[in-house]
C-alpha cells in the first residue's frame, strides 16, 4: 500500500487529483479493534455541521436509553443521533429481540439513506450485523450501490469489518489497540473519554 503523499513531494499525479474537480460522496469505514472509531465518526460528522450539513447518526447495539455524552452534546447542537438497540450483545437479556431490534433499525436507516434529506450519514457500529450475520454483507451492499443517493457521505463503524465492505468503501481506516489504561493499568473508563 502506497502512504500519501501531498504535493510538495514532486508527484504530479497528486498535483493533478488536487486540480479536479470531481466530487462524490463517499463512503468511510472506521474500523479496527482499537478504541476511536465512534469517536473519528463523530468528529467528522461535527465537521460536516459547521459547514452547514445535514447529519444523521444511527447508533446500533447501543442501549436506546442511555446518554452518552456525545448524546447531550449533539442535541445542544442540533445533530440528530437515533439509537435503535438494546444494548450490546454481553449485556442482552433476550438475543433475539436484540437481533431484531438492529435489523429494524437497518429498515429504518435505509429509509433515511434514500430518502436524500441528509448529507452525511453515521451507521455507528453497524458492522457487528454483517459481521455477527444479522444481515447479509452483499445484500446491504448491493442496497447501498442501488439507494445510495450519488453525494450522500456514509460513515460506518464498528469492529470486523467484512471484506466485501472493505472493498466497496472509498475510505477505510483501520484503528489498531496499541495500548488501553484498562489492560495496562486496570482503569476503568471516564466520563468524557470513553462515554
Amino acid at each position: 500500500m502506497q502512504p500519501f503523499m501531498d504535493s510538495h513531494d514532486g508527484n504530479d499525479g497528486h498535483r493533478t487529483q488536487r486540480k479536479s474537480k470531481k466530487k462524490k460522496g463517499l463512503v468511510i469505514v472506521n474500523t479496527g479493534n482499537g478504541k476511536g472509531k465512534t469517536t473519528a465518526a463523530l468528529g467528522l460528522a461535527l465537521r460536516a455541521w459547521g459547514h452547514g450539513m445535514r447529519v444523521l447518526v444511527i447508533q446500533f447495539l447501543k442501549n436506546q436509553k442511555s446518554d452518552y455524552g456525545e448524546t447531550r452534546a449533539a442535541r445542544k447542537i442540533g445533530i440528530e443521533i437515533i439509537r435503535v438497540g438494546d444494548g450490546f450483545t454481553w449485556t442482552s437479556r433476550d438475543m433475539d429481540e436484540t437481533v431484531a431490534c438492529n435489523c429494524r433499525g437497518w429498515e429504518q436507516a435505509q429509509s433515511y439513506i434514500a430518502g436524500g434529506e441528509y448529507d452525511v450519514i453515521v451507521l455507528d457500529e453497524f458492522t457487528y450485523l454483517l459481521h455477527l450475520g444479522w444481515l447479509d454483507a452483499g445484500q446491504v451492499i448491493g442496497w447501498l450501490r442501488e439507494n445510495k443517493p450519488p453525494m450522500l457521505h456514509l460513515v460506518i463503524t464498528g469492529r470486523d469489518a467484512p471484506p466485501e465492505l472493505i472493498d466497496y468503501a472509498d475510505l477505510v481506516s483501520a484503528i489498531e489497540a496499541v495500548k488501553h489504561p484498562f489492560e495496562e493499568q486496570g482503569i476503568q473508563a471516564q466520563k468524557g473519554v470513553e462515554f
